[in-house]
């Protein structure tokens, strides 16, 4: 009797792997496939390992620390060592433009090193390319996404910008919806599941799920938030360079008791639920995570028209995604549903409702557990 083959190998190259949303899909989709992969992860920034963290026990994963640096000049040379690095591996994942060197060095060396197949994972731009991508960016995106056996958007918005501008034929590219498991989100939280503050009697919470940073445009969600009568208090739920840009908003406008900056939450799904409305105030997004944790907690969002937003939430929903550059219109969405307690509670029901019909976490698994099966040319 013949022995089962061993598991595949697969490389995951990530420009971070610290916790946010595209490292905790990977993590969940590793912790998915259990002992059926044995998985190695680089981190293109050094130390920034934190999603590690959530990776189940038992599960035989590796973090090299002597792999080639996934930034810098594309040298030859240095293109050579990260070609020379995927070899000994069954399937190679690259994720978001952090990543695009190693994609080039496939498309460069994966016949002199016969390399495994790649599959490339885009969830989104930074701050420089939200309104117009880079043309060398796109030209280097190209070049290396050439050889790729899949490239995988979450959004139909960065579908149409990989088939007309990174030209990748429809059918290497591949739309997978963003998931999570629902029924978590649909559970009753503490009072006090937060560390840094907690709900009061009487308090409603205006809240959100986001990083610190520019592209959230958080001091937005400030402004808008201002003119909401107490009892309201705005909570931010995350951690980033910008808290000092959304305190001075909020103390320029004299709010700043009411706003509420709660730290990193390594539970989203404990704490959501706290919240009585959700805010959206990015201005850039593809198809973000968090107004699909908002939804399947039961709560009517707020949102500036980036990505997918307004397709994902319930239809009688869509009138409060406001155009981005539209503070006005943001805070009087902000304001209406503030007052309107039985409107957030039937859109928070019909939101619920889709993300659970939409969003589903075992829905997304099987998608890409089918794709990289496909891959490799075998069942995982």
């Amino acid at each position: 009797m013949s022995a089962a083959p061993a598991p595949p190998r697969i490389l995951h190259l990530h420009s971070s792997f610290n916790p946010g949303g595209k490292e905790l899909r990977c993590v969940r989709l590793i912790n998915a496939l259990g002992g059926a992969a044995r998985h190695t992860i680089v981190s293109g920034m050094v130390g920034e390992m934190g999603a590690a963290q959530r990776i189940a026990g038992g599960i035989d994963v590796a973090y090299p620390g002597d792999f080639p640096p996934l930034q810098g000049r594309p040298w030859p040379a240095r293109l050579h060592a990260l070609a020379r690095a995927m070899t000994g591996h069954d399937l190679v994942l690259t994720y978001n433009f952090g990543a695009i060197d190693a994609c080039v060095a496939h498309t460069a060396f994966s016949a002199a090193y016969r390399l495994p197949p790649l599959i490339h994972h885009e969830d989104g731009f930074n701050e420089d390319e939200v309104a117009r991508r880079s043309q060398r960016r796109n030209w280097y995106r190209r070049i290396g996404l050439a050889r790729a056996a899949a490239v995988v958007v979450c959004s139909e918005g960065l579908e149409a910008v990989a088939r007309r501008e990174w030209r990748v034929p429809r059918a290497r590219l591949t739309r997978i919806a963003n998931g999570i498991p629902t029924a978590d989100y649909r559970r009753r939280p503490r009072r006090d599941a937060l560390v840094r503050v907690i709900k009061r009697p009487g308090e409603l919470w205006l809240g959100t799920l986001a990083g610190l940073r520019p592209v959230k445009n958080l001091p937005r969600l400030v402004r808008g938030f201002a003119a909401l009568p107490e009892p309201w208090q705005l909570v931010i739920l995350g951690q980033g360079p910008e808290a000092d840009t959304i305190r001075a908003e909020a103390l320029g406008r004299e709010i700043g008791h009411r706003v509420h900056l709660a730290g990193h939450v390594s539970d989203p799904a404990g704490a959501i639920g706290l919240f009585d409305l959700f805010a959206l105030s990015s201005d850039s997004e593809q198809a973000p995570v968090s107004v699909i944790e908002a939804m399947a907690a039961g709560l009517a969002v707020v949102a500036t028209d980036v990505g997918d937003t307004a397709a994902m939430v319930a239809p009688a929903n869509r009138r409060f995604v406001v155009p981005v550059g539209d503070e006005a219109a943001f805070a009087a969405a902000l304001a209406e549903l503030a007052g309107a307690p039985a409107l957030r509670a039937r859109l928070g029901a019909a939101n619920q409702a889709k993300a659970v019909a939409e969003f589903e976490e075992r829905a997304m698994i099987g998608a890409y557990r089918a794709l990289y099966s496909a891959a490799l040319g075998r069942p995982l």
